[in-house]
């Protein structure tokens, strides 16, 4: 196989330096109160993070730099913006309590990717332990966003979110990967109609959504990993 042109590794880190950018436009468009702004630049990070991986093996360009520059970059994007949205929301009406639970966001985040850099060889390849970062950020993201639209929840309760998705992050729970997932013709194009379909359903109701599918995704591993304690405590 043909080695990559040096200028290939430019590609994948152009897309992770975006991602970092706009994670930056959303902590200065929070501290500026364009709330809805901040939200919808956390959400660009993350389709421009889910892309600078791929294009990455796509090209055969995966470096050790670019694996701890995606680090670097995803714990602004996702850790650093998810935080200062959710302070200048609602956080700061709880003084030192909400303080703390926005840096707690972002240290258990940086605990979180560091983690994942130096186990990631040693664990399954179709799971993620821990919460990932960029998941929580849009958990932050989105229910805010619901919060801004239909004044939903108080701010207590989002506090206590931001404490749990930080204690999510930094957990042994086990939550699906789908970076491995390979299909077939058959699989393929349902997966295509699938995908149709959560793309109509995100014009139409992209908070909704993706509150919702955020949630579910959480439960599941907190679901899974309590029925197999209840098993392996059965088996005994």
């Amino acid at each position: 196989m043909k080695k990559p042109d040096n200028i290939a590794y430019v590609l994948p880190n152009l897309f992770t330096a975006s991602s970092c950018f706009f994670g930056i436009l959303s902590v200065i468009a929070s501290i500026n109160d364009n709330f809805e702004k901040a939200i919808i630049y956390i959400f660009i990070s993350m389709v421009l993070d889910g892309l600078d991986g791929r294009v990455a093996r796509l090209t055969h360009t995966t470096s050790e730099f670019g694996v701890e520059f995606d680090s670097l970059c995803d714990l602004v994007a996702f850790g650093v913006a998810p935080a200062m949205l959710f302070y200048c929301t609602m956080g700061a009406e709880y003084g030192r309590f909400g303080i703390l639970a926005s840096a707690l966001f972002v240290v258990f985040g940086a605990i979180r990717l560091a983690r994942f850099n130096v186990t990631t060889m040693l664990n399954e390849p179709n799971v993620f332990i821990g919460l990932p970062i960029p998941l929580a950020a849009v958990t932050v993201a989105s229910w805010i966003s619901l919060h801004i639209k239909f004044d939903f929840g108080v701010g207590g309760l989002y506090t206590t979110i931001m404490v749990g998705l930080s204690l999510l992050m930094v957990s042994n729970i086990r939550y699906p990967s789908f970076k491995k997932i390979n299909f077939d013709k058959t699989k393929f194009r349902k997966a295509f109609v699938i995908a149709i379909l959560v793309l109509a359903v995100l014009y139409l109701k992209p908070s909704e959504f993706l509150a919702f599918a955020t949630l579910c995704y959480i439960v599941y591993g907190i679901s899974r990993t309590i029925f197999k304690l209840y098993v392996k405590k059965k088996s005994i």
